[in-house]
Parts: structure tokens; sequence; C-alpha cells
């Protein structure tokens, strides 16, 4: 997940699926076993789990897959790993700010790799707490604007999720983020399909408190391959930043 630039969130998760599409359907997998060893199979009683398996059913990933993975986590079926969530942190091109969200269970690998990823492409490791200091833990509940035949509007998603409590609701170009307290995701997310919704994702996030101007294409498309090179990395599941790529200079990148 990049900023809040429209051009450069549906760029970058279009570039993800299109082009990594077998590395994106390991990490969602390893999301949904991890879900399940923490909360259990049963999705009735493990909200997280739930929507792990929303977010990989929208991306394609095979239902047979899915549900091996359930079983993994869930103990009936053997090859379950014990994952480590570590957070490391870094700059990038133009200032900005990443924290870089790992699943791992080998600490060394992951710590080896996402340095790598980071130092020999242009950005450089930040001490403990330097980055992580500017982002929040946030509920974010995607939701695209095509829903069926009409075209959601921004009052439409306040207006459904009014009593839940949002925080925000930030336009992406196609899709929408409801912006919450983590916390409150799981309501927010159940308002959202009362109201006849569809939802693309709900989880729990790291959102900027503000965001860095990107102000000219060459250190845009640094950026950008920075974070390609660190989600390429098996263990890393998320990539947070606090770019904002101006359109003007994310359509000379086209």
């Amino acid at each position: 997940m990049s900023g809040h630039s429209k051009w450069a969130t549906t760029k970058h998760k279009k570039a993800v699926i299109d082009a990594k599409r077998g590395k994106l359907f390991a990490k969602l997998i390893k999301n949904i076993e991890v879900a399940a060893r923490t909360g259990g199979p049963d999705t009735a009683g493990n909200p997280t789990l739930y929507d792990a398996i929303q977010k990989a059913r929208k991306t394609s990933v095979p239902v047979d897959n899915i549900e091996r993975a359930v079983k993994r986590g869930g103990g009936t079926e053997a090859g379950g790993a014990d994952y480590l969530t570590i957070i490391y942190e870094a700059y990038g091109p133009g200032g900005t700010a990443l924290l870089i969200e790992c699943l791992t269970d080998n600490r060394n690998r992951s710590a080896s790799d996402v340095r790598v990823a980071v130092t020999r492409n242009g950005g450089t490791m930040a001490d403990v707490g330097s980055v992580s200091r500017i982002f929040d833990r946030k509920g974010v509940v995607e939701v695209a604007k095509a829903q069926g035949t009409r075209t959601l509007e921004e009052d439409d998603l306040l207006e459904a999720t009014l009593d839940a409590d949002p925080e925000d609701v930030l336009d992406d170009g196609e899709t929408f983020r409801v912006i919450s307290d983590p916390n409150a995701v799981v309501e927010v997310r159940k308002a959202i399909q009362a109201a006849g919704l569809d939802y693309e994702s709900a989880e729990v996030q790291f959102v900027p408190q503000y965001t860095e101007a990107i102000g000219d294409a060459e250190t845009a498309e640094k950026l950008f391959k920075l974070l390609d090179a660190i989600e390429d990395c098996d263990d890393v599941q998320n990539v947070y930043s606090n770019e904002d790529v101006p359109d003007e200079i994310g359509d000379q990148l086209d």
C-alpha cells in the first residue's frame, strides 16, 4: 500500500496484481493462515479471518488454496509455520517515509532481504521509531466506486457508516477508503454490507499523518522502483509510505 496519491495507489496496486500475481497470492495465503492460527478457523467468530478470505477471493486466489491455508492455520492440516510480525523503517527518494511489515519464520532472512532491497534501490534504513512515529494504526475498509450498475458517491458511504463512527473517507480514484479507529473496522465493514454495498478489503493498516509531495517524474520513478523491490521480498506483507505523487507527475510515467 502506498500513500494518498490516487495515481500512485491505482498504478501501484495494478502493477503488483498484474506482474506479481504469484507472490501476491502467497502473501494473501499467509495472512489467512496467520488469522486462522490466531483467532481460530471459524469465520463466524473470527472477523480477521473473514476479511482475509474476502481479500483473497477478490484477488482471485483459488478456493482450494484458501481452504488449505485455513486448515494449516487451524491445525487440521500439516505444514503450517509459526510466523512473526516484524516492522522495518526506511526512507525513500524525495524524503518519503516507509514502514515495511514482514511476516516471517526467519528473522535474519527478512532483515537481510529488506536491507538489500532498500539500500540497492535508492533508499536508506532508518532508526527504530524515526518513521513509525508519523504513522497511526487505523481501520481501513476499501470500497470500489463501481457497485454493479451504480457509481458510489462519498455521501453514500458516509451515510451508510455513520453509526459505526468513521473518521474519514478518502478518494483513491477507482475506490474509496473508509478510515476508522482500529477497533471499529469490523463495525464499519458490517455497516457497509448492511447497506447492500460490496467491499474490497477490511483490515488494520498504518496510515500516515501527513504526506510528502514528489516534485518530479525522476524521483517518482525511483520511488516506485524501490517499492517494487521491497514488495518483491518473500517475507514482506505490506509497505506503507507517505508519498503524494501529483497527477501531472504521474502522467509523465504512464
